[in-house]
């Protein structure tokens, strides 16, 4: 059965779809010997397929979700020697993370080696939900409360929050607000409060989809179950 080259490097655990496409379009590529700079060349399970000089496997899948702590950076390696997210995994596997949190951001986080899923949850058309909860740094107005939800624009788009909350309320410390969005724009939740003129003096991914962190610590970690991992894929277009 043949199948098209970026797919199967996803699919092997080697990276995204997306960053497999790259890789081609390079010249990172080579199929039984030659070099593929086309995309969506078709391939066979038993041809040979290198990849960055290395030779692609078919590994089994893995699935992990990490509360992650702060001051951790969402990437499988980082060049000035921080500590990422991959580190914390203990595993024999190539993993990397699904998306990204920035990192003084804390919270939900998965790290897989299934290129496929990740490419689907990323994919700009998924809109996967995301909630977040938010310290700002002083109490948040009502005025600016229904502000959000009716949207308010960063980079002339409309930021769409589909569930909004005040948690916590202390007078004279700030506050806890708790939001849901279906997009993943750099900073987002960030700019969103500035935007109004609050500081986020904290910031948590608390669900991710169907996901929760439950009763994960920071820095810890769990397998994700089949039946999970198939209400992801539920969101492939």
């Amino acid at each position: 059965m043949e199948s098209r080259l970026q797919k199967v490097i996803a699919e092997s655990g080697y990276t995204s779809r997306r960053k497999a496409e790259e890789l081609i379009l390079k010249g990172k590529v080579s199929v039984n010997g030659k070099i593929v700079r086309e995309l969506g060349t078709k391939v066979q399970s038993k041809d040979e397929i290198i990849v960055e000089g290395n030779l692609l496997g078919r590994e089994e899948k893995v699935y992990f979700l990490l509360n992650k702590p702060r001051e951790t950076v969402s990437t499988s390696s980082d060049d000035k020697g921080r500590r990422t997210v991959v580190d914390i995994i203990e595993t024999d596997k190539r993993v990397f993370p699904i998306g990204r949190l920035d990192y003084d951001t804390t919270g939900l986080i998965l790290i897989t080696n299934d290129g496929e899923l990740t490419n689907i949850l990323t994919h700009p058309n998924s809109h996967v939900p995301k909630t977040y909860l938010a310290k700002l740094d002083r109490e948040i107005e009502m005025e600016d409360f229904f502000k959000i939800k009716e949207g308010v624009s960063i980079d002339n788009q409309k930021v769409k929050v589909s569930h909004l909350k005040i948690r916590k309320k202390k007078k004279n410390s700030g506050c806890y607000v708790e939001l849901t969005i279906h997009e993943g724009r750099n900073h987002i939740i960030r700019r969103l409060f500035e935007a109004l003129h609050y500081d986020v003096v904290k910031l948590t991914r608390t669900h991710y989809g169907p996901l929760s962190l439950g009763t994960l610590l920071s820095g810890e970690y769990r397998t994700l179950t089949k039946k999970e991992v198939s209400e992801l894929y539920k969101y492939k277009k």
